[in-house]
């Protein structure tokens, strides 16, 4: 269940303001419009500059592209066509774009899967932006590329690597099983059921007052850009949607760690979740997953999503779009969510490094933590018995409390000695039988460590139960230092 985030006041809304004035002004884009949320409240809708050079100001019914963010509805019809018993994720590409060949001259592969395309593992370079100004043309067009030779670089399963390609066959996997064009798919199967009514592959989704133009910084200022056409492309970076739809598209996603979580739309809440887990480790920090490089976060890629693990704030899920004339960042915070979604009108002028900003400062201003585990009462109850039985060893008690492993592993006289010895070393235990539980290191329910106060120091002490019913001690450890047990 989500975290609530709490101390979020006028000044911070006015510290989120200036950060997306600056981007204006620095003259990373025309304009840029965010929204920042959590669950159902809306926290900031802010935009700024000219959605069209000599206009007015964005808001969240303006439409821009959202380019790469499109991924996230590519993956969610295919998981739709999986929980269908439609789609086998582990199939061979080649079982719907048979026309599939690698290029000749360099080490041979099997070819990737479904689900290794998705998890953008599939052995196929990165290709922006290349990529990006193929999305008009047609599916023989497609099938064309891969009759030729596709270059994979790496065997397919094996690395991450961003591959814009591997996405466009994947839209043709949608139309084999369907026997329907893609896009419509998308229309029929999410946007529909979702009322997401700003959002869709052409410009005339919604008035042109209403729609966002993109720019390149040229030389004499901002050069307006020609939008491109949907085609077998477009399943890669295609729709174009507004900050209203896309917020309730995050939501959508997100609301699966809510108490109550959406449960309208085409995808199970457990379907959902999968989405948002790491199938392919990022091993580099360059990619667009990679908001900061840091040993104290890493890095992956779900389907159709970024997922990212932050010692410090936790689990966030994200995905960036980069396109002619146009930026956008859509990413939320799993333990609070907490979502931010950031459009820009400028070539690929890193709107993620703004949504990063954005709801990392909310996370520092109001001083969010990770919270700790919760520890079960069966998990406390253990480490009583097994305190007592540190203090005053008993085989019966022993026998009653562990898992038959304890005594294999380290029979009970030795472990009875291995204490006495500890106890002995620290000049012996001091009266003080309250336990001073250290519930915050926990890593799981059945997990818990402590320590007993001893004349010159302490006993660190430590156990984990059992996954069975009933559950008993599984592992039991005993040292003067946590981090050098002398048992297990």
């Amino acid at each position: 269940m989500n975290q609530h985030i709490s101390g979020f006041d006028s000044k911070l809304k006015g510290t989120l303001k200036e950060i997306l004035t600056e981007r204006v002004s620095e003259l990373r884009c025309p304009s840029v419009f965010a929204t920042l949320f959590e669950g159902e409240e809306k926290l900031l809708e802010f935009g700024v500059g000219e959605s069209r050079i000599g206009g007015g100001s964005p808001g969240p019914e303006t439409v821009y592209r959202i380019a790469s963010c499109s991924k996230s509805f590519t993956s969610t019809a295919l998981m739709t066509l999986r929980d269908r018993g439609l789609l086998d994720l582990d199939a061979s590409i080649t079982d719907f774009v048979p026309e599939f060949r690698q290029a000749t001259g360099e080490p041979v592969f099997n070819p990737p899967t479904v689900r290794m395309l998705m998890s953008m593992s599939g052995g196929l370079p990165s290709d922006d932006p290349w990529a990006d100004r193929q999305e008009p043309i047609s599916n023989e067009a497609l099938r064309g590329f891969a009759s030729s030779g596709l270059h994979l670089t790496c065997a397919p399963g094996t690395r991450f690597q961003y591959s814009n390609l591997g996405y466009a066959l994947l839209g043709q996997v949608v139309e084999v099983i369907t026997n329907k064009p893609f896009r419509e798919v998308v229309h029929e199967e999410i946007l529909g059921p979702l009322e997401l009514r700003d959002t869709g592959y052409q410009k005339d989704v919604v008035n042109d007052d209403q729609l966002a133009r993109g720019y390149r910084m040229g030389m004499d200022g901002w050069v307006e850009l020609e939008y491109s056409s949907p085609g077998a492309f477009s399943c890669i970076g295609g729709l174009f949607s507004s900050g209203r739809d896309l917020t309730k598209w995050v939501r959508w996603l997100a609301s699966v760690n809510d108490e109550v979580p959406i449960v309208t739309g085409p995808l199970s809440v457990d379907s959902r979740r999968e989405m948002q887990q790491i199938v392919t480790v990022i091993d580099h920090g360059d990619d667009l997953a990679a908001t900061r490089s840091s040993s104290d976060r890493y890095y992956g890629y779900g389907f159709g999503l970024f997922s990212e693990y932050d010692k410090r704030y936790g689990h966030f899920a994200s995905h960036s779009g980069g396109y002619p004339g146009f930026s956008s960042h859509m990413r939320w915070h799993v333990p609070t969510g907490l979502g931010v979604v950031v459009l820009e009108n400028g070539t690929y002028s890193g709107a993620w490094t703004t949504a990063t900003r954005l709801i990392e400062q909310v996370l520092e201003d109001t001083d969010f933590h990770l919270p700790h585990v919760d520890v079960w009462s069966i998990t406390a109850q253990k480490a009583e018995l097994a305190n007592a039985l540190i203090r005053n060893w008993d085989d019966a008690l022993a026998a009653q409390l562990f898992e038959p492993n304890v005594a294999l592993d380290v029979p009970f006289t030795e472990r009875r000695q291995q204490i006495e010895g500890l106890i002995s070393e620290l000049g012996g235990l001091t009266d003080a039988t309250e336990m001073q539980s250290k519930a915050e290191k926990s890593d799981s329910p059945l997990h818990l460590m402590w320590s007993i106060p001893a004349a010159h120091g302490a006993l660190s002490c430590e156990i984990r139960l059992s996954p069975i019913t009933p559950a008993l001690i599984q592992t039991f450890l005993v040292s003067t230092d946590v981090n050098s047990p002398t048992s297990a």
